[in-house]
């Protein structure tokens, strides 16, 4: 599923360039981050003018730190969000951290998010059962394996549940 970028600011599109669009898969552990550019445009970022009328500004932004792999700065940005967004991000920080119980708590925290049932979907059509706490024990799976078919699932589906997540955070609310 490709990330539409038509409703986002230029900014953010030139951001999102420097390292797959959107479309990279993440690590399923921390890593260092993937882009030293993209980290010092980031470190300068305006939520409110990257995003304006989003849902989430500062969720869009924690999404952002998450996709180039800047584990501390996302953490950071989430866990001062509060709100099911921010932890939603934080809950998949802990994941990729990997810390599987954190990252369940994040999770419960969260609760049911408008992106669930497309990520259900998406999950079906892979051939595999999709909850946000089920997908904690799949990617801790995949960790152990990561050049299996669970593997490449799991990034698969870490990718469209960040593309989905960033785009519910980024859009205007309704």
């Amino acid at each position: 599923m490709p990330l539409d970028n038509t409703a986002l600011h230029g900014e953010v599109v030139a951001l999102l360039a420097l390292d797959g669009a959107g479309e990279r898969p993440m690590p399923l552990v921390c890593a260092p981050p993937s882009n030293a550019e993209a980290v010092r445009l980031l470190s300068r970022a305006r939520p409110a003018e990257w995003f304006p009328a989003a849902r989430s500004p500062q969720g869009a932004l924690a999404g952002l730190w998450l996709y180039f792999s800047c584990f501390e700065q996302a953490h950071a940005v989430a866990q001062d969000l509060h709100t099911p967004e921010g932890s939603y991000w934080h809950g998949i920080v802990h994941r990729q951290e990997p810390d599987d119980w954190n990252a369940g708590y994040w999770m419960k925290r969260a609760g049911a998010h408008p992106i669930h049932d497309t990520m259900r979907q998406k999950a079906d059509e892979l051939g595999v059962f999709w909850s946000p706490l089920s997908f904690i024990d799949f990617c801790a799976q995949a960790r152990r394996e990561p050049a299996s078919a669970t593997g490449r699932l799991a990034l698969e589906l870490q990718k469209t549940e960040w593309q989905l997540l960033f785009s519910w955070c980024a859009s205007v609310r309704p």
